[in-house]
This record gives structure tokens, C-alpha cells and sequence, in this order.
């Protein structure tokens, strides 16, 4: 066992959290849509055809924002597409996923469903065969109330209200090279300047995400950036970042066939610092750009694709043959282990409150998500699914600067890191203050005492669970769908503004105390321990 210590103090903030942080990704590919979220014929969809028991799960995760309708495929859709009588939509050829889309959910069907299970839409427009005129076009015929063309067209398709999307992404990856109609930094600075310009004559209530690079690796990395905000910076809100994490040592444009080097655990859980980096860095791109033109407007981030995912990204797992319809496309089962991470990249997140205002989980359901489906019969949380629902339900509130001292390891990349990953979340209308914290050290518990000054000495406990395994490899399945979950952690003191607890190696924990004069009746009422 090893001693680690983690001090808040209310006095030390470092932002409001967005609740935006905890967003998701649902994308027309593979069966994210189709036999994931949407499968008339099911045992319980409802009559439009979504699925109930995914519904349910979707509650459960407790995302508050779900981008739409891609990725790769937003670069080739046809929004016209997806609305109207679902007997006269047009099937279509998806280039980005050598599959066949039927278009039998739109705009008009999923924008609903979102807000049903209480996430917010956030619409992405084609910029990759499109451009800006068919932007406004959709913007016209989502937000304006009536009266136009457009507006009319919706009202007459049975959605009279307009559907007021207020988050809105220009376009996707647009440096990438498997991009439908890659840009150039300049073009895609260029093309999003005039689309927001458009927008925002449209609706000017409307918040806009210009596309970042790709990923951290890509070589076009901060000069792409710098660029597209030197053409954009007036018209855009957010700039967006894409990561996903891997065991594999195999940059983003490895040439196919490359056979990947694998890491080891703790290199793999250092990719939580990795992500801290790359937030920074993008900030200190776009404050550069800011001070060029002596702004004092402050571009934030949208963290707007982001998970785990390097099993079910080769092959077939990305091109099936002969265009199906909603084939099976990246559906990565997650162990133990990337549960762990995805806790930490969580902390990170929350730790970059002051810029990072927005975040979605890639994807929702089958294609790289925390829930699946078997077609026809049952659906199930994914280890990764805890995680995000324990940030999603207790990440409330202001983010508290954390001070961490702990023994560590050497990482080749970072140099020495701690064991201890911690981000502490304080909702003062409340009066809860949410610890978490990842043991990331493989071998060794943890003696963890907690300094919560200036949140007050009388507190209880109303919440604590602990995410462990013995086995790293483990994973849940349709036929034991639990056999990874959160369990009660025991042995939490609290001495006044101090809190010491026990935890595992290798897990992932949510404490969560309470002012006990503001305790929900089911808080623990034992003087100063709890069980």
C-alpha cells in the first residue's frame, strides 16, 4: 500500500462544468442507428420504432448532448434525405462506410427520440460534397418557426414547432484523408467563414463548432488549426478535437497492413495525460490567434469525438463488401481496463472545465459504444458505460483545482506520473462536493486522504462505489452483463474537512459527501464513518 493525498479548496476553482461535458455520438453507421437505437419489429419499440430497451439505457448514462448525424457520414448526406414520408426517401449509397443507407430516421424522427431520453441535438452540416447554402437551408427548415418555403416544409412533414437546435458542428475531419472532399486548411477556413456567416444571418442564437485537426498525430496538426481560426475566429464558437485511445503504437496514417507493437498497461493510462496536452495545446493555438488580432473573445472547445477504440479498426471492421444495410461495423467490446481509462480521460475533462465546454462519447450504441445490442433480443451496459454515467450523474456544478501528490511510474512520453488521477466537482446550491479518482497503479492499493477545505466540517457520505476487477481483460456480455460494474466502497472516514479511504489497485472510484444539514435522507448518518 502507498500513500496519496489530494487538497481542494473552494477558494481554488477553475470553472463552472458545462453540463455539455457529457455528451454522445450517434452516427449513421454500422448499427449505431439501425438495430441499435432505432428496430421497429422489436419486442419494445415504440411506434415510431426506437427501441425501448435501449431508451432506457441511453436514461440510465444520463448524456446530456448527442451529436448528429456523423463523422465520416455527414460528409456525403443529403438532408432532404432524411425528412418527409419515409415510403418516398431515397436509399443511398454511403461512401464513407461502404454501406446502404435507407434513410428511414431524419431529422424529424431523431431530434425527438434525443430529447425523450434527455439529450439536447447537436446537428453537423455537409461540408464535404455541400457547402453553405444547403448549411442554411437546414438551418432554415430545423429552427424558423414559419412562413417561408422551407419552415412550411417542416410544419407539413408533422414537426409544426421549429426544432431550435442551438449547437451546430461545420463539418467533420475535414483533414483527413479518408475525408468525402478533403480541404486544405485554407479552403475549410474559407468555406466555414462563409457557412457561419450564412447561419447566423438565419439564426443568429446559434453557437458554431469549427473543425480542428483530425487527431493529435495528424501532420497537419496545429498549423491547421492556426489557419482555420485565422479565417473563421469572427463567426466560430468552439473548435473541435477528436481522440480516440489505443494500445497499439500505430500512428493515424500507418500505411495498411502495418502490423502495430502493442503497450503496456500503465503506457496505455498515460494517454490521460496525453489528452491533457493536446486540450492545452489547442487552447494555446486559438489564444494565439486571438492575441494576432488583439481579441479578447475566447474561442472554447468542443472534445466532440473521443473513446476507446484500436481492436475493431482494421479490415472489415471499417469496409464491408457489397453495401449492406447496417452492417457490423467497430463494435469493440471493452474490458476492465479501458473502463479505468475512460474514468481518467473523464478527470481530465472536467479539469479543463474553463475551456472545454463540450464532449461526446463516440458512439452511443454497437459502433465503438458504451451499450449493445443483439438484434431482436437484449441490450446491455458495455464496462465503459459506468464511468461516464457516475461523471454524467455527479458532475455537477464547479470544478475545484486538485493538488495531487503520489508515488508514480516512469512513462517514455510524460516522464514520472502518479498513480493518483483525481478531479473534484462541488455543487455549493446542493451542498455535494463528488471525488473522483482513479488508482491507476497495477499493483499496489491505495491510502488516499482527501483535504476538502472550505467545504465545511460537518459532512456525511452519500454516495460511494468503487469500478474493480481482478482480472484487466474482463468484460461484460448479453449473458453477464454485470460481471464489470460499480460495487459499495467501504472504509471511508471523514474527520472534519478530511476524508480518508482505501482503494483498490486499478480501479475507479466516485465518492460523493454532503453538507450534513442539506443530507438526502438516504445519506449515511454514522457520526464519522461510513460502510
Amino acid at each position: 500500500m502507498f500513500q496519496a493525498h489530494l487538497t481542494v479548496d473552494r477558494d481554488f476553482p477553475i470553472a463552472p462544468l458545462d453540463r455539455r461535458l457529457f455528451g454522445i455520438f450517434v452516427e449513421h453507421m454500422g448499427r449505431c442507428v439501425y438495430t441499435g437505437i432505432f428496430e421497429p419489429g422489436h419486442p419494445t419499440a415504440d411506434e415510431q420504432g426506437f427501441r425501448g430497451d435501449v431508451a432506457a439505457l441511453t436514461r440510465e448514462l444520463g448524456a446530456t448532448v448527442v451529436r448528429y448525424p456523423g463523422g465520416n457520414f455527414m460528409s456525403g448526406y443529403n438532408w432532404e434525405d432524411g425528412v418527409g414520408p419515409r415510403a418516398d426517401r431515397p436509399v443511398r449509397l454511403d461512401l464513407a462506410w461502404y454501406s446502404t443507407e435507407t434513410n428511414q430516421v431524419g431529422t424529424n424522427e431523431f431530434i425527438p427520440w434525443a430529447r425523450s431520453v434527455g439529450m439536447e441535438p447537436m446537428l453537423g452540416v455537409n461540408l464535404g460534397t455541400r457547402g453553405p447554402d444547403e448549411a442554411r437551408h437546414y438551418l432554415e427548415y430545423v429552427n424558423h418557426p414559419g412562413g417561408t418555403t422551407l419552415s412550411e416544409q417542416r410544419r407539413a412533414h408533422g414537426t409544426d414547432e421549429p426544432h431550435d437546435v442551438k449547437l451546430w458542428c461545420l463539418g467533420n475531419e475535414m483533414d483527413g484523408p479518408w475525408q468525402i472532399c478533403r480541404k486544405t486548411a485554407a479552403e475549410y477556413g474559407r468555406i466555414a467563414l462563409e457557412t457561419g456567416k450564412l447561419m447566423k444571418m438565419v439564426d443568429p442564437t446559434i453557437a458554431l463548432a469549427a473543425c480542428g485537426s483530425s487527431a493529435h498525430d495528424m501532420p497537419t496538426y496545429g498549423a491547421w488549426e492556426d489557419t482555420v481560426l485565422e479565417h473563421c475566429f469572427d463567426v466560430v464558437d468552439y473548435v473541435s478535437l477528436h481522440t480516440y485511445f489505443t494500445k497499439y503504437r500505430l500512428p493515424t496514417l500507418a500505411p495498411v497492413g502495418t502490423v502495430p507493437a502493442t503497450m503496456s498497461t500503465e503506457e496505455y493510462f498515460a494517454q490521460i495525460e496525453t489528452t491533457g496536452k493536446f486540450i492545452d495545446e489547442v487552447v494555446a493555438v486559438a489564444d494565439a490567434v486571438a492575441a494576432r488580432r488583439h481579441s479578447s473573445k475566447r474561442i472554447m472547445l468542443s472534445f466532440d469525438e473521443w473513446n476507446v477504440w484500436y481492436r475493431a479498426r482494421h479490415g472489415e471492421h471499417l469496409k464491408p463488401v457489397g453495401w449492406p444495410q447496417a452492417p457490423r461495423l467497430l463494435e469493440e467490446v471493452y474490458n476492465t481496463e479501458d473502463a479505468l481509462l475512460v474514468g481518467g480521460v473523464l478527470t481530465t475533462l472536467m479539469n479543463h472545465a474553463d475551456r472545454v465546454k463540450v464532449a461526446c462519447l463516440a458512439q452511443l450504441v454497437n459502433v465503438i459504444g458504451p451499450i449493445m445490442t443483439e438484434p431482436g433480443g437484449r441490450a446491455w451496459r458495455q464496462t465503459i458505460f459506468h464511468p461516464f454515467a457516475q461523471a454524467a450523474k455527479w458532475g455537477l456544478g464547479t470544478v475545484l483545482r486538485p493538488l495531487v501528490r503520489s508515488p508514480g511510474f516512469q512513462d517514455p512520453r510524460h516522464g514520472e506520473l502518479p498513480h493518483l488521477v483525481a478531479s473534484v466537482v462541488d455543487d455549493a446550491d446542493s451542498g455535494t462536493t463528488t471525488v473522483f479518482v482513479l488508482n491507476r497503479s497495477l499493483d499496489e492499493e491505495m491510502d488516499l486522504t482527501v483535504s476538502l477545505r472550505g467545504l465545511g466540517p460537518d459532512r456525511v457520505v452519500l454516495e460511494a462505489t468503487q469500478l474493480h476487477h481482478a482480472d484487466l481483460q474482463a468484460t461484460n456480455t448479453a449473458d453477464e452483463p454485470d460481471k464489470v460494474a460499480p460495487t459499495a466502497l467501504a472504509g471511508i472516514t471523514l474527520d472534519g474537512e478530511t476524508l480518508r479511504v482505501t482503494l483498490k489497485r486499478a480501479s475507479w472510484n466516485v465518492i460523493t459527501t454532503r453538507s450534513a444539514s442539506r443530507a438526502h435522507p438516504h445519506a449515511s448518518t454514522q457520526a464519522r464513518t461510513t460502510g
